[in-house]
C-alpha cells in the first residue's frame, strides 16, 4: 500500500476541480425544481461507482466498444453543453418522464462523474498511486453527498434572486467547460 499525504491532496484538489460540485449547485437546484426531489444518496454512490469502474476498467471498456476517450469526452461536452443553455436561457431541453432518474442523469452522470471526471481518472492513473487516486475519490464524494444533501438550505439563503443570478453565472461557466472538453479533445485551437 502506498499512502503519500502530499500526493492524495494533489489528485483530490484535481478531481475537485472537475468535479466542480460547488460550481454545480445552481445545476442541481434546477434539476430538483424540475423533479421535485434528488436522491442524494443514490446519486453519490452511482457517482462513486462510475467513477472506481471507470478507474479499472475504463480504458478495457472503451476499446471493447470502439471509442477512443477524445470521443466520449466530445459527447460529455455535448450533454454540458446542452446543460448550460438551458441555465442561461431558461429554456428546457432535458425533459425527465420519470423524476427517479433525475438522481441518476443528469446529477450522477454527466454532472459529477463525467467524460471530463473519466478521462482526469484515466491521466491520473498514469501519473500517481492507485491507492491515492482511490482516497481522493472517496474525499470527493463525500464532498459531493454533503452538497446534495444541503441543497435546498444553500437555496434558501441565495433566496430566488441568488439563485437565478449564480444559475446563469455558472451556466455561462459550464457553456465555458463544454466548449473547452469540445475543443480540446477535437484537437481545435483557437487562437485569440
Amino acid at each position: 500500500m502506498h499512502f503519500n499525504i502530499k500526493e492524495i491532496l494533489t489528485v483530490t484538489m484535481i478531481l475537485f476541480a472537475v468535479i466542480d460540485i460547488i460550481g454545480s449547485i445552481p445545476v442541481v437546484i434546477e434539476v430538483r425544481r424540475k423533479v421535485g426531489h434528488i436522491h442524494s444518496e443514490k446519486a453519490t454512490f452511482v457517482s462513486f461507482v462510475l467513477m472506481m469502474v471507470f478507474l479499472f476498467v475504463g480504458n478495457s471498456i472503451l476499446d471493447i466498444i470502439g471509442i477512443d476517450v477524445g470521443s466520449f469526452a466530445i459527447a460529455g461536452s455535448f450533454i454540458l453543453f446542452f446543460i448550460a443553455l438551458e441555465m442561461i436561457t431558461g429554456m428546457q431541453i432535458y425533459k425527465d418522464s420519470e423524476a427517479k432518474t433525475a438522481s441518476i442523469v443528469p446529477i450522477a452522470f454527466p454532472l459529477i462523474a463525467g467524460a471530463g471526471t473519466m478521462t482526469t481518472l484515466l491521466s491520473l492513473k498514469a501519473a500517481y498511486a492507485l491507492e491515492s487516486i482511490i482516497v481522493a475519490i472517496f474525499l470527493n464524494v463525500a464532498l459531493v453527498y454533503v452538497v446534495l444533501k444541503n441543497t435546498l438550505r444553500i437555496e434558501n439563503i441565495l433566496g430566488p434572486g441568488g439563485i437565478d443570478i449564480v444559475r446563469k453565472v455558472f451556466g455561462v461557466i459550464l457553456l465555458a467547460i463544454a466548449v473547452k472538453l469540445f475543443r480540446t479533445n477535437a484537437g481545435i485551437n483557437v487562437v485569440i
